[in-house]
């Protein structure tokens, strides 16, 4: 087999990134637009030893789970991977997707799934779109969006994903481009004027917002712009956002508002949010509510919790979650998202929400460390996570680790770091107990995915009374037996536990013999570092009270 044949394959499953997979001679391929239950005919593109990458020539028998895509572009468009899938088993493969990740990363090997949860109607859901402005080779101008993993602009000015007022909106700019010579920016040589159109939309507010990113400080006949954008009604907000820089960096940092308002307004329950052009928030507002419901649901709060929210974005699960605990707790890297969180709990009116600016990975130790010199416990009753799609930072997790908190809700837009994540967690003191999919993005190979840990309870004590002979109180052998064989003893501590702990919690690192020195002086068994203890100098009075707060930590003593 060799690359450029063409072989004729049976679709048997679906890879990651929606991708049909196939056998033939031994050899597995991966065929993207290509459906689970297709026969196809398929052109070898790339080889490697047991497996390639061909791309689809025809479709010789179709699937019985095909349909009629929405979207004529949709194999050209990088957007929507598995359009042509339907429904129902689109969410069949979201929810293996999920489970599989869970086993074979997260090495759990009967995770406590519940059912995907999927849309009514899943399409024109998404409430906001980031057009790109281009040119044809005619030289007219251009929108629509990069086909997959280019910068080629497909021309297509509808996405059955989006919503009805995006199409209004591109044929008024683009109309006014094309009256006064407004010129459509150029990638290759840096040179013209409109980047592209964000447009957000308020599904219970209808408010619209209308961001045009320009290379340039200024906007030529920005007031025609905004008379005609003007005409729409629910118009509230119409900026220009100034990206200047060689970049694929879609958002510069400045922004100026031509008309309106700096921000749209929407709602998620009953919580209302103020959003500007850079902020972060969902774009599903529908499955948006049903995941922080399940987020809220999972976090179990009574009334009196403290709780951690981090990667909290502008605020939008922390504001769900601050009508039912105590207080609530917030962090973000992004100024702009901060500022955003602390108005919409002012405009909420809620009082028992703070926000911080930082890295989580570095301002949750930070506030354990200060805790810690205070002589305090660094406390949270839960703690929410919901990263990028790299996952949590280990200095996070560590750090979560030691401030034990009862339950952790993971909410996840990337179920293969999730279950890297999960595993570490998992691993020391925590319980996987609820993990639910929700079809967050139809249509893409993309799920998100909330899940609940709890804090493992302290090992139980076994009491066995057994008494000799004939008469009452006997305790039958096989139940003795039994019990034993329940009882779990406690994992061994070694020298790495102890070593990472000290570094999370003191910032500095011991050496394997000052922790074998240690457990030498207080009598405990030395394991496989027994004979450490002669290869360094004594540890400092510091390093060893460390050494003997992990040992406490860890009950060795």
């Amino acid at each position: 087999m060799q690359k450029n044949d063409e072989v004729e394959l049976v679709i048997e499953d679906m890879g990651t990134a929606g991708e049909g997979i196939g056998k033939t001679g031994g050899m597995t391929l991966f065929v993207k637009d290509a459906l689970i239950g297709d026969r196809i005919r398929a052109k070898i593109v790339k080889l490697k030893k047991s497996y390639g990458y061909g791309r689809l020539m025809e479709i010789l028998e179709p699937s019985p789970w095909r349909t009629e895509a929405k979207c004529s572009f949709h194999r050209q468009c990088g957007g929507c991977q598995i359009q042509a899938l339907d429904y129902e088993k689109q969410l069949e493969f979201k929810q293996k997707k999920v489970l599989s990740n869970l086993q074979h990363i997260g090495g759990f090997l009967n995770p406590p799934m519940e059912s995907v949860v999927g849309m009514e109607v899943p399409y024109y859901y998404r409430n906001k779109a980031q057009f790109p402005i281009g040119t044809d080779k005619n030289g007219r101008i251009i929108t629509g969006f990069y086909a997959g993993r280019t910068h080629q602009i497909i021309a297509n000015r509808e996405c059955a994903l989006g919503v009805w007022v995006n199409r209004k909106i591109l044929d008024i700019v683009i109309g006014v481009m094309e009256k006064y010579n407004v010129t459509a920016y150029d990638e290759k040589s840096g040179k013209g004027l409109m980047r592209h159109v964000l447009i957000r939309y308020g599904f219970a507010t209808k408010e619209i917002m209308v961001c045009l990113i320009i290379n340039g400080k200024t906007l030529p006949y920005a007031d025609v712009f905004v008379s005609e954008l003007c005409k729409l009604e629910g118009m509230t907000s119409i900026s220009i956002n100034m990206n200047q820089k060689n970049t694929n960096v879609i958002l510069g940092s400045h922004i100026e508002v031509l008309w309106g308002l700096p921000y749209i307004t929407d709602y998620i329950g009953d919580i209302k949010y103020q959003i500007s052009p850079l902020s972060f928030y969902q774009v599903n507002p529908v499955q948006t509510e049903k995941l922080y419901g399940l987020a809220l649901e999972y976090a179990d709060l009574k009334g009196h919790e403290t709780v951690w929210d981090l990667y909290c974005g502008i605020g939008t699960i922390s504001l769900f979650l601050a009508g039912k605990a105590k207080r609530v707790f917030g962090v973000e890297i992004v100024p702009q998202a901060i500022e955003d969180a602390r108005r919409n709990a002012e405009i909420n009116h809620i009082q028992n929400a703070e926000f911080f600016t930082g890295k989580a990975e570095e301002i949750l130790p930070e506030f354990y460390e200060k805790e810690r010199r205070r002589g305090r416990q660094a406390y949270a009753d839960v703690i929410v996570v919901d990263p990028p799609r790299k996952g949590c930072d280990k200095a996070l997790l560590d750090t979560i680790l030691l401030m034990k908190p009862e339950r952790i809700v993971y909410v996840s837009c990337d179920s293969a770091t999730l279950a890297r994540d999960l595993k570490i967690l998992c691993n020391r003191d925590y319980e996987l107990r609820r993990v639910r999919p929700v079809d967050q993005f139809c249509h893409t190979s993309h799920v998100e995915t909330v899940v609940l840990l709890s804090h493992k309870k302290p090992d139980g004590h076994i009491n066995v009374k057994v008494e000799f002979g004939e008469g009452e109180g006997k305790v039958p052998l096989d139940n003795i037996a039994k019990r034993v064989e329940e009882y779990k003893p406690k994992e061994r501590v070694t020298y790495k536990m102890i070593k990472e702990y000290t570094e999370a919690k003191y910032g500095f690192k011991v050496h394997t013999a000052y922790i074998a020195e240690v457990k030498r002086d207080l009598g405990l068994p030395m394991y496989d570092a027994s004979n450490a203890a002669e290869e360094l100098k004594h540890p400092t009075a510091e390093k060893v009270e460390a050494i003997k707060d992990a040992l406490k930590h860890f009950e060795v003593i």
